[in-house]
């Protein structure tokens, strides 16, 4: 499923305008990738958006 393990992020929905301003609709799709982490001394695979990826790098 498209969502980040950690923060819960998801798909949302909008509109994309174009000159006329008319309005279609449209989705925005979290940057979403598999990563490998260690938790508790075992290597889980989770799915996460970059910005946790990121986080996650941080503060280690």
């Amino acid at each position: 499923m498209a969502k980040c393990e950690t923060c819960g992020k998801t798909t949302m929905f909008g509109h994309a305008r174009s000159f006329s301003q008319r309005a279609t609709n449209r989705t925005f799709r979290p940057n979403l990738q598999k990563v490998t982490i260690f938790e508790n001394g075992r290597s889980i695979q989770k799915t996460m958006c970059a910005k946790c990826i990121r986080t996650m790098a941080k503060t280690k």
